[in-house]
């Protein structure tokens, strides 16, 4: 995650620069550009409408660097993906037996 160089693609110096088949911008092997992580795995409209509605932060580079700030900070982020009530130990909370 810290080797990644999370970057916003440039704005093309021409329109149709945007067409061409290959980038107009430099790319180096670590590059990561999270604004195109819709284009590759949002394929169904009703994921990318919950998705863009509750993660829309997540196409964004500033998120990605921030991110790894807290790692190099001594933090590391726990995500879930359900709410704190869904969780096995708060579901099933233990059971005393006798």
């Amino acid at each position: 995650m810290t080797d990644c160089n999370f970057r916003v693609i440039p704005e093309a110096p021409y329109p149709d620069m945007e067409m061409s088949s290959e980038p107009w911008y430099s790319v180096a092997k670590n590059d990561v550009f999270p604004e195109e992580f819709a284009t590759f795995l949002l394929g169904s409209p009703k994921v990318r409408q919950a998705f863009l509605k509750y993660h829309r932060d997540l196409l964004n580079a500033e998120f990605w660097r921030g991110a790894q700030q807290k790692i190099r900070d001594g933090h590391v982020e726990d995500f879930f993906p359900y709410p704190e009530s869904l969780r096995f130990c708060n579901a099933f909370p233990k059971q005393h037996t006798m």
